[in-house]
């Protein structure tokens, strides 16, 4: 088992993205549950514990909003902030989102719809931020705030994990994603993305150039 890794970063701020280098150095990485949205409204946090000692990597909903519970349930572990300028966040989940939602959107946000939410859904996650920033402010060893839009990658990562740096760029998943605004061209990109990049990796180019 390794050192537990848990990304905090909202939705649409390179979740995915992190979770795809995360498998790539060989993280066993745990994704959303939004079904077990009622676990995390009713505060049955020892649900989420359970499912966290069987993983390594953790990244979207509800991991960002549980960071005080993880890091005292497993201390030691890592905590990694994805950032994302806070107006191409809001528009990306209103091109991706618009006016769908879900109970754990609905606990963050009070309405999870983007569309017509504007103020709210940046506020909410503007407050985030500064939250998670603030509870670890002095633990430099423990967390990083990390932007992939920005360009940052494994030579921010991968020194903060402690492992060498792939020979190989780092992946950018969800980039182009099937959107639902109307007023967005839509792509659809297999969220299998991260899986095959990290077996064909493991499997196939690192064996070969070790």
């Amino acid at each position: 088992m390794k050192q537990k890794v848990f990304g905090l970063g909202f939705h649409k701020t390179g979740t995915s993205s992190l979770a795809s280098a995360l498998h790539v150095l060989g993280y066993k990485v745990c994704g959303e549950q939004n079904k077990l949205a009622e676990n995390l409204i009713n505060g049955n946090i020892q649900t989420f514990i359970d499912i966290a000692i069987n993983y390594d990597g953790f990244e979207d909903d509800p991991w960002h909003l549980l960071y005080k519970e993880m890091d005292e349930a497993f201390p030691n572990s890592k905590f990694i902030l994805t950032d994302r300028d806070v107006d191409s966040w809001y528009k990306s989940c209103l091109n991706h989102f618009y006016e769908d939602t879900t109970l754990i959107r609905n606990f963050m946000y009070g309405d999870g719809r983007p569309n017509g939410n504007e103020e709210n859904f940046k506020n909410v996650y503007l407050k985030h931020q500064a939250d998670v920033i603030d509870y670890f402010k002095d633990r430099p060893n423990d967390f990083i705030i990390i932007n992939f839009t920005k360009g940052e990658g494994w030579e921010k990562l991968c020194p903060f994990l402690g492992v060498e740096i792939p020979n190989i760029p780092i992946p950018h998943a969800n980039k182009g994603l099937y959107t639902k605004s109307p007023n967005s061209l839509k792509k659809k990109t297999s969220l299998l993305y991260k899986r095959v990049y990290a077996f064909l990796y493991h499997k196939i180019y690192k064996p070969i150039f070790k």
